[in-house]
């Protein structure tokens, strides 16, 4: 439902490589190799991945054929034991990732009284933690069919190119934000019709393609440094996220240890 009269600005950020340095599905490979969820050749293909994808960019094809790739490992995964791998290893994993310069933007805006949403093509499972950490107020990110408890393979939502323009409109529509004083960051062409939806794009350490677009068009554009060891986050505003993210922990860690007592029983 609209809200006439209430409009209010959003910041909306993409995930990997703007806010993360790397990618956030790809880093969780060998969690998941532990976790037994994917063999020794698939975290060297994961490393393989997560190197093509720093070094030149993701273009569409890339990020296609990572879609596919990652549709394909997911196939028959269990969701809980995946929610609780990444409960159980996100600090570890992620932390040493984030840009400060993302976590001062984030801060800023919610002094100006705008929400963040955090818009990725990482699967929910791995994003929504994640935004929970950062005190994003909102996620859109790509969801999996689910079956039975475990990943049929399917994408139900797919939150990729101009799908993102489509989701943030839904959400704008929803909570009352209007996109024309909203601010939008990203690093990747493959984001040009996210940033094009805002009256305020910012391209983050672009690759090449982006970059040409944004000197184009005049749209402001940042360079993140290399995140350091860590990085202070900003305090969680919504209750419901921290709770969420603490239980999550909690779960994960009980169900961890449940697995690793079973195998040496």
């Amino acid at each position: 439902m609209a809200h006439p009269g209430t409009a209010r600005s959003a910041a909306f950020f993409d995930l990997d490589k703007t806010i993360l340095a790397r990618s956030s599905t790809l880093a969780f490979s060998r969690p998941f190799y532990a976790g037994g969820l994917i063999n020794r050749r698939t975290v060297l293909r994961s490393a393989y991945a997560q190197f093509v994808y720093l070094l030149g960019g993701a273009d569409h094809d890339q990020m296609e054929r990572m879609r596919e790739y990652i549709s394909a490992m997911c196939t028959g995964w269990d969701v809980a034991t995946v929610k609780a791998i990444v409960a159980d290893t996100l600090d570890h994993i992620v932390r040493p990732m984030i840009h400060a310069e993302a976590v001062e933007l984030i801060e800023q805006h919610h002094a100006a009284g705008r929400d963040v949403v955090i818009v990725s093509s990482s699967g929910a499972e791995v994003v929504e933690p994640i935004g929970a950490m950062l005190g994003a107020d909102r996620v859109i990110a790509t969801r999996m069919v689910v079956a039975d408890g475990k990943y049929t393979g399917e994408i139900a939502e797919y939150a990729y190119g101009p799908l993102k323009v489509t989701a943030i409109e839904a959400l704008a529509a929803t909570e009352g934000y209007d996109l024309a004083s909203s601010y939008g960051y990203s690093d990747s062409i493959t984001d040009e019709p996210l940033l094009a939806a805002v009256g305020h794009p910012h391209a983050v350490n672009p690759d090449k393609a982006l970059r040409r677009v944004a000197v184009e068009r005049g749209w402001p554009v940042l360079e993140f440094a290399e995140p350091g060891e860590r990085v202070g986050l900003p305090t969680v505003r919504r209750p419901a996220l921290a709770a969420g993210l603490v239980a999550a922990i909690a779960a994960g860690a009980l169900l961890l240890a449940s697995r690793r007592r079973s195998r040496t029983s």
